[in-house]
């Protein structure tokens, strides 16, 4: 992950109204470790090993009002020149590109299915330096690390038009088609970070489509049960799929994640 293609998954960061709740509960479940800024409003970075795996920011009274969430960042070389095709294709900037002093230029979009999602241009800050990835249907490196990032959507095709147009995604590779499942991943060959899914059938009503962020573990089941042990909920419990057995829960104040590691 320490060197994306534009438009690849670069970075995650949380949203949060109890950011030292939020330490505890990460700290407990994935073994990570929390450094705090002394500028940019206390921000968080999430270690793992010694190696950055996502940020945190808590709520201010003057900041975006919304739910306690995870945020995906797709990279980019130029956040505002991406900001402004995202305009132009009929998304909406959010939060207008700033700079992060030389770390980088951040932005949050809101794509053409409403879907939220950040633009990250890296200056001294690359993105994630450690990630699970998932090569010939086995997860490597797994263990509390951001592993996947999947946007479901109401707007599939218009979403796919969306990013290859705004992020310059030029190797998105459809997946075969079966009844009620239409699904694309970003790259078509190894290793594959992330995908889109047609959610249509999927998302309940009045829920809006997002970008979500699955962590490695060795084990989810077990990694489920300590969820709910350190406060959280279980929002999906733990399957066998395809692609590995998966999880969706909340954390202590309610963000949602995802959890996945090898089938059982």
């Amino acid at each position: 992950m320490t060197h994306p293609k534009p438009g690849d998954p670069i970075w995650v960061d949380l949203y949060t109204a109890d950011p030292d709740a939020s330490i505890a509960f990460y700290g407990e479940l994935f073994g990570w470790t929390a450094l705090r800024a002394e500028d940019f409003g206390g921000y968080i970075t999430f270690q793992k090993d010694g190696k950055a795996v996502g940020g945190g920011m808590g709520k201010t009274e003057d900041g975006i009002d919304g739910p306690d969430q995870w945020t995906v960042y797709l990279s980019s070389p130029d956040a505002r020149a991406t900001a402004e095709k995202a305009k132009a294709h009929g998304g909406t900037v959010v939060v207008e590109p700033m700079d992060v002093g030389d770390l980088g230029v951040m932005a949050v979009l809101g794509d053409i299915g409403g879907a939220g999602v950040g633009i990250w241009q890296p200056g001294t800050h690359r993105g994630i330096e450690t990630a699970a990835m998932v090569e010939g249907g086995k997860w490597r490196d797994a263990a509390g690390a951001p592993s996947w990032f999947e946007l479901h959507t109401r707007a599939y095709e218009a979403a796919l038009d969306f990013y290859r147009d705004v992020f310059g995604w030029d190797d998105v590779f459809p997946m075969p088609e079966a009844p009620g499942f239409r699904y694309s991943t970003i790259h078509s060959t190894s290793p594959m970070y992330g995908g889109v899914l047609d959610a249509t059938d999927i998302l309940p009503e009045g829920v809006p489509g997002g970008w979500s962020v699955y962590f490695g573990s060795d084990d989810v089941d077990k990694s489920v049960a300590r969820v709910v042990e350190l406060g959280g909920s279980v929002v999906a419990p733990a399957m066998d799929t395809p692609y590995g057995r998966m999880a969706t829960v909340t954390d202590v104040t309610g963000a949602r994640f995802n959890i996945g590691g090898d089938a059982a």
